[in-house]
């Protein structure tokens, strides 16, 4: 399993949460060793066999490197993302082409790396983490909110595409997550509009994704594909 992302936040929550004895399990950082490390012995620890890899995911060349290194992968994550809150009047090109090749390019790329090895063993999940701004337009600037869109058309269509062997693709859509980059923006109470907004109106936290991400790569999940999966508390209905 590869999970892109993992220092901390969502990504280290779900690898923690995944590592069991038997599995082998891929960390995913980008100029982070020291975080990476903590997460991977705590996966460790729970008796997952663990290796740490870094890669700049806007770096295509660097994607494909980090496939290579990889080798064959049967559960794929793909976690990392680039924040984006530029309004559209400031947004540059390269702007917004930074936040397409992290968000878009990249997950694109490692599922077509990782994809037919895995419709040739008959077996496959790779799980797409795409955001409550999709369906909101907001409060992120539109380079996030279009490539998170994005990534959801990516999952449609590769579930179309890997479904008749087995593999299936899905999205996890977080509401408004608290995680250590959230409060490095934005403070302890990042949201507090969005939070009141929820069905549920409470801070959510990485451990509220988890039962999710379980069912979308466990064995009794192979009929359900092509989904984005709303986990905000209700933020976002239907």
């Amino acid at each position: 399993m590869l999970v892109t992302g993992a220092r901390r936040g969502i990504g280290a929550a779900i690898a923690v949460d995944l590592a069991v004895a038997g599995w082998t399990l891929l960390l995913h950082h980008l100029d982070a060793a020291d975080e990476a490390e903590s997460v991977a012995q705590q996966c460790r620890d729970r008796g997952a066999r663990t290796e740490i890899l870094e890669a700049d995911l806007a770096d295509p060349a660097a994607v494909s490197a980090l496939a290579e290194r990889a080798g064959p992968v049967d559960i794929l994550v793909n976690n990392a993302s680039r924040a984006s809150n530029v309004a559209v009047d400031a947004l540059s090109l390269d702007e917004w082409q930074e936040t397409f090749a992290v968000n878009v390019t990249a997950p694109m790329l490692l599922a077509q790396a990782f994809g037919a090895g895995m419709a040739a063993r008959g077996w496959g999940r790779i799980v797409n983490v795409t955001s409550a701004t999709v369906a909101l337009g907001g409060p992120s600037g539109p380079s996030y909110v279009s490539s998170k869109a994005a990534l959801v058309g990516l999952t449609r269509s590769l579930a179309r595409a890997f479904g008749p062997a087995g593999v299936t693709v899905n999205a996890l859509s977080p509401g408004a997550v608290l995680t250590e980059r959230e409060r490095e923006i934005l403070g302890d109470d990042p949201h507090p509009g969005l939070v009141a907004a929820q069905a549920v109106p409470r801070t959510l936290v990485p451990a509220d994704l988890l039962t999710a991400v379980r069912f979308l790569v466990a064995d009794g999940s192979g009929a359900m594909t092509g989904q984005v999966v709303e986990v905000g508390g209700g933020l976002v209905l239907g």
